[in-house]
């Protein structure tokens, strides 16, 4: 039975569980996928809900044999709950940010075409100064670390920038070249003086859409006088199967500095070549929620991050003013 929407205010207050358990039903418009959502079952989920509707006097599902629907007053308060949940979940982020720094969980998001290259430095670090941080590691594509660090899900990302998103501020780390390789016998093959312009005609192998390092091999091939019109190959989820491809003789391709070691020091059948200068590059940087409470911290954790990447084949960039 669901509640008479009486008009009377709610003389109840919800929970948090119950405003969860609505705002997973009104995310997934499924209950069981709702519960495994947050790990909740399926039952008292349901009860959840309709405590929450006894509570409030107003029927917030519609619930019929094949589906879940928000009712009109759902659909009000969906959004209502997300922003009290967000609240929460900032008080939450707030009070863990006053304890001691460098405890707790800290959860990284890191994109594919960094995360081989450069985890061995953080876990590292991580180990070495932070022993008592919880470091959580999630690979993703640049769209959905954003995604997530905007939900609250991720609290710092490891990324390439600018990113130009409202509401993020970047703690840059360093600047890296790219670096083009190709087969083993090819002519460009051990220069390191290899002009931009040679980008304009090679058949380049680039990675499938969504990856950022595409983008930027794209917007370097473009500052290189490249046409549209010139064939570009994409048929590779990752570096790895890309360098496949280039020893395999289907083209040739551009990496970073930072994972040219892992993706060719064991093959025999590519070489490398370096741009004159000044070569394309890429910045690599932190990137959190603007005004986040854990801020200082992070800028912290940036800067021990510059000096344990020193070691690597970058140009550390300068502390950002404060």
């Amino acid at each position: 039975m669901h509640p008479k929407q009486s008009g009377r205010p709610a003389t109840k207050q919800p929970s948090l569980s119950q405003l969860r358990a609505f705002a997973a039903v009104a995310e997934h418009l499924h209950f069981r996928d709702a519960a495994a959502a947050i790990g909740m079952s399926q039952p008292a989920l349901s009860g959840a809900v309709s405590t929450l509707e006894e509570a409030l006097g107003v029927q917030l599902i519609e619930r019929t044999t094949r589906k879940v629907l928000l009712s009109p007053a759902g659909e009000r308060l969906a959004g209502r709950t997300a922003v009290v949940l967000e609240a929460v979940a900032a008080l939450m982020e707030e009070a863990e940010a006053a304890r001691a720094p460098f405890t707790g969980v800290l959860r990284l998001g890191v994109i594919p075409t960094v995360a081989p290259y450069l985890l061995p430095t953080v876990l590292r670090l991580v180990q070495d100064r932070y022993p008592d941080l919880d470091l959580q590691v999630h690979e993703e594509q640049t769209s959905s670390l954003l995604e997530g660090l905007a939900a609250g899900r991720l609290d710092l990302l490891l990324l390439a920038v600018p990113l130009g998103v409202p509401g993020v501020s970047e703690i840059p780390l360093f600047d890296e070249d790219f670096v083009l390789v190709m087969e083993q016998d090819h002519w460009l093959g051990g220069r390191a003086d290899i002009p931009r312009e040679a980008l304009r005609e090679l058949p380049l192998l680039l990675l499938d859409e969504g990856h950022c390092l595409r983008d930027q091999a794209l917007d370097i091939c473009r500052e290189a006088g490249r046409t549209e019109g010139a064939p570009v190959t994409t048929t590779a989820a990752g570096l790895s199967t890309l360098v496949q491809l280039v020893a395999g003789g289907l083209g040739v391709t551009l990496l970073p500095r930072t994972a040219l070691t892992v993706e060719t020091a064991r093959n025999d059948a590519l070489a490398t070549g370096y741009f004159a200068h000044p070569a394309p590059t890429r910045r690599v940087a932190l990137a959190m929620r603007a005004g986040s409470a854990r801020g200082g911290e992070f800028e912290e954790f940036g800067a021990a991050l510059r000096g344990a990447m020193k070691p690597l084949p970058v140009r550390v960039v300068d502390a950002p003013p404060v």
